[in-house]
């Protein structure tokens, strides 16, 4: 499938990667990528008051026996970052900031006898594409984290989530911290103040 995006005011052709001669291997196994990409409910925000403030997209996956976040293989010409973005560019047809890697997975193939690497990233959503490489074949659903967490496929996504959520309630709290931090005590145990 190919898919027509404007870039700088210039019209892109995006196309689906296919094929694996490519992909990175590490020990035997193949190295898989990708986002979960994420918005706040309220547009400015920029840190979570709790989960429910959060949406997180899913996509069926291409068999549509379920709903996962976009990944795929990690290849040869690109960095970890690159690959999660264009994946999930394919996949979801959305664009944003990947951020910091969540975390490393090694978890057994459900079509292949083998294990494969994961590598997680958030992707804070900027851009919804109307129209994406691989929109013919999945769907795209905004839903809340708890309903994220039921759906998914993957353990090892679901952890991924987790460590997202627990990172963004973290950005909440750090200038707190600071705040409690920097709070001295006046005088000693044994005194009345």
């Amino acid at each position: 499938m190919v898919s027509l995006v404007s870039q700088d005011n210039n019209l892109v052709a995006l196309v689906s990667r296919t094929g694996r001669e490519l992909q990175r291997y590490r020990k035997g196994r193949r190295q898989v990528v990708g986002c979960i990409p994420y918005r706040y409910k309220i547009v400015d925000q920029t840190s979570l008051e709790g989960p429910e403030d959060l949406e997180v997209l899913v996509i069926t996956s291409q068999k549509g026996k379920g709903m996962l976040f976009p990944k795929g293989g990690w290849e040869l010409d690109e960095s970890k970052k690159e690959a999660a973005l264009r994946e999930t560019i394919e996949e979801a047809g959305v664009r944003g900031t990947v951020e910091g890697k969540l975390g490393k997975w090694s978890f057994k193939s459900k079509t292949h006898d083998t294990f494969y690497e994961g590598y997680m990233f958030p992707l804070l959503v900027q851009e919804q594409l109307e129209f994406w490489p691989e929109q013919n074949f999945r769907q795209r659903i905004w839903m809340s984290v708890s309903d994220a967490r039921e759906v998914c496929q993957h353990w090892w996504m679901k952890e991924a989530l987790e460590r997202l959520v627990n990172r963004l309630m973290a950005r909440k709290l750090g200038p707190l911290r600071q705040i409690v931090g920097s709070i001295h005590c006046i005088g000693d145990a044994n005194s009345d103040l």
